[in-house]
């Protein structure tokens, strides 16, 4: 299908990469362009958001490019604002943008902790409450607030901040699910597992030797025996951003190879 998203408006938050490749966000705006969304693509890094919207509209679909921190409200509104102005509405809210740092809870600084609290968790917080009243005002919309794995266990690295980050996300997407269930509004959450993206090349890298033992241990931790790209999270969320969806809200999809059902 290419017109699961047709009249929609998508606003993606972390819609540029921070590498080469394809990343969640960048790869999920494009996918809503693809299923006929028109999208306002925002990265804190306004080059990176140009370009997903440049593939979009080279596709011959509509996008434009917005520049935010998602820390601070102000940024989060104007660009709430002008994607209204630009399109007329908001009819999915996309949350991508995420950080990992390491460090278990004795080593983690108070900085640190704030800083990935922050990022992961208010930014998502900051986006829903300037987003939510537009959606509540047109009697609908769909936000897809992307997790992690980690939310929910230990995927085998020290980040104490980021497991207690995205427990954070699932958790305050499960309170706008039911909150606004009678409303129009869903929300949900997707939880990708070991995925190989531009992220772990930056941030996750540091574990291993080399690029190939990384690959190839990463590679052996799921039930699939590979890691999952940005696609599978890209498509998971055009499907619970799609009127396939109208009867799913406060759920926690799991985008793993089948890593969540593993003891260990």
């Amino acid at each position: 299908m290419a017109d699961r998203l047709e009249n929609k408006v998508a606003l993606v938050f972390g819609a540029g990469s921070i590498g080469e490749g394809w990343g969640n966000g960048k790869a999920a705006a494009v996918a809503y362009a693809r299923e006929g969304a028109v999208v306002a693509c925002v990265d804190l890094d306004a080059a990176a958001a140009e370009e997903t919207a440049a593939i979009i509209r080279s596709e011959g679909h509509t996008a434009i490019a917005l520049c935010a921190n998602v820390i601070d409200a102000r940024q989060i509104e104007d660009v709430v604002a002008r994607s209204r102005a630009e399109f007329g509405r908001i009819d999915i809210l996309h949350n991508n943008v995420g950080i990992n740092e390491p460090g278990g809870a004795a080593e983690t600084t108070e900085e640190s902790w704030d800083r990935v609290m922050a990022i992961n968790a208010k930014g998502v917080f900051l986006a829903c409450k300037a987003v939510i009243p537009l959606m509540e005002a047109q009697g609908n919309g769909a936000i897809v607030n992307i997790s992690s794995l980690a939310a929910i266990r230990n995927t085998g690295y020290n980040y104490a901040s980021y497991y207690a980050s995205k427990a954070a996300v699932n958790n305050f997407t499960k309170s706008i699910a039911i909150e606004y269930a009678a409303r129009g509004i869903r929300a949900n959450t997707i939880m990708p597992g070991i995925m190989d993206t531009p992220h772990i090349y930056k941030q996750i890298s540091g574990y291993y030797q080399d690029v190939e033992e990384m690959r190839a241990k990463r590679a052996a931790i799921p039930p699939m025996q590979r890691q999952g790209d940005a696609w599978d999270v890209a498509w998971a969320s055009v499907f619970l951003a799609s009127d396939e969806a109208r009867y799913i809200t406060g759920i926690e999809l799991c985008v793993d190879g089948g890593l969540h059902c593993r003891a260990t």
